[in-house]
């Protein structure tokens, strides 16, 4: 792997750097605390007005449909221009969908609200991964700052739905109303309208990277990539797993409303997930030295299968909050490994592009998966959907297991 940049901010200036990942960081949970407060508050608010689980599937699907055409141009915009100009283009869309929630709750309005959040997060994550990548020094110090980062969008998923559930279970009544009326909606919908704002205060003064000087001036493009045989395996384990995070954002919601929980109870055992997977990223720097990524992963495939299988049986609140720990314990540690080995796999000219393509991978199965978690709650029971992804990804971590053959011959140059 190439060396860092010398005007990279995380490693080459130790005085600026914990502050400059500090500022990055902040701005991711800020961005993603918005989505995540928007994916709980929009599906509850559904459910309510009497919209059944496929049409909570379709809205969820459209958080992921607008990264799906937008991740590769989003790349490309990343790769020219580097962090602060496609986080603030990304900031101005998602507080104009939020914007729109707030002044007209319906759910026409919410799909606007889901499209527009999505593709802003996705834009602003392919930025700030990008620029965190290009900042490190060697595969450690790859594994190390990715888990650092990933910590952002842990703590938001706790963040964002338990603020959000809190506001539609309490404003109402603050207000003089009742929990989860109109007023709750509109001020959990209002609270990630403001999100995105504080998400660009963070990010604005972090230094920018050098341009990278394309031969010929034409930048490359992105597809050559998945020719390669481990680019492919690592982007099937990687939507494997994504597609878990999926059934537990859907799958919960549907399954809490069903056994009468509250708004703030749903939003708890989501955002227990959440904190577990920030507590074990929090670990994941401090042994970025004895971690192999293929090891990692494939032991959190299994680890989710097992969970996957025995999370719909769980009688109490309290049970399904204990999964969601251990779930979280599991999944938390991928992210980082995967944002990992995609960096020393892909020249540092196609990094930007590199992770559109890993975005669009999981994002092309967020729009498809939830419609189709939807339609099979309606016919066999949101528990058959946990079992059948649970079996899809315990037979996926064979493909994690022969990621080892990547991690010794991986770099740039070999693809």
């Amino acid at each position: 792997m190439s060396g860092l940049h010398p005007s990279a901010p995380f490693a080459a200036d130790p005085q600026q750097g914990p502050r400059a990942l500090l500022r990055v960081i902040s701005g991711h949970v800020c961005l993603h605390a918005s989505m995540a407060g928007m994916r709980l508050a929009s599906p509850l608010w559904a459910l309510q007005h009497g919209y059944g689980p496929l049409a909570v599937g379709f809205l969820l699907a459209l958080f992921s449909l607008s990264q799906v055409f937008l991740a590769l141009p989003a790349g490309r915009f990343a790769d020219r221009h580097g962090l602060r100009k496609p986080v603030s283009r990304a900031v101005v869309a998602a507080t104009i969908g939020a914007s729109a929630a707030v002044v007209f709750p319906h759910f026409f309005v919410l799909c606007f609200a889901a499209l527009m959040m999505g593709g802003a997060t996705g834009a602003a994550s392919i930025a700030l991964q990008r620029h965190v990548g290009r900042a490190a020094a060697d595969a450690t110090d790859l594994r190390r700052v990715f888990s650092w980062l990933s910590i952002g969008p842990a703590i938001s998923n706790f963040l964002g739905p338990v603020c959000a559930g809190l506001l539609i279970d309490y404003a109402g009544v603050w207000l003089g109303g009742s929990a989860a009326d109109r007023n709750g909606f509109v001020a959990a919908f209002a609270l990630t309208a403001l999100l995105p704002s504080l998400a660009w205060l963070c990010v604005r003064s972090t230094r920018e990277l050098e341009p990278i000087v394309h031969e010929g001036g034409v930048a490359p493009s992105a597809w050559p990539l998945l020719k390669g045989p481990i680019m492919r395996r690592l982007l099937l384990v990687n939507w494997l797993l994504s597609s878990c995070w999926d059934v537990h954002t859907f799958v919960v919601p549907v399954l809490g409303h069903e056994r009468g929980y509250s708004a703030s109870v749903i939003g708890t055992i989501l955002g227990a997930f959440a904190v577990a997977a920030a507590v074990v990223r929090v670990f994941l720097p401090m042994l970025a030295a004895r971690l192999r990524e293929w090891a990692v992963v494939t032991a959190a495939m299994v680890v989710t299968a097992v969970l996957f299988a025995v999370y719909p049986l769980m009688p109490s609140a309290w049970a399904m909050g204990v999964c969601s720990v251990l779930l979280g314990l599991a999944l938390g540690t991928v992210q980082p490994m995967i944002m990992s080995m995609l960096h020393q796999i892909t020249p540092h000219a196609l990094h930007g592009q590199a992770i559109a393509l890993r975005l669009m991978t999981i994002n092309l199965s967020s729009v498809l998966m939830p419609m189709l978690f939807g339609t099979a709650g309606v016919v066999v029971g949101v528990s058959v959907v946990f079992w059948t992804v649970g079996a899809l990804v315990g037979l996926g971590s064979h493909a994690a297991w022969g990621l080892r053959v990547g991690s010794h011959t991986g770099s740039p140059s070999k693809l």
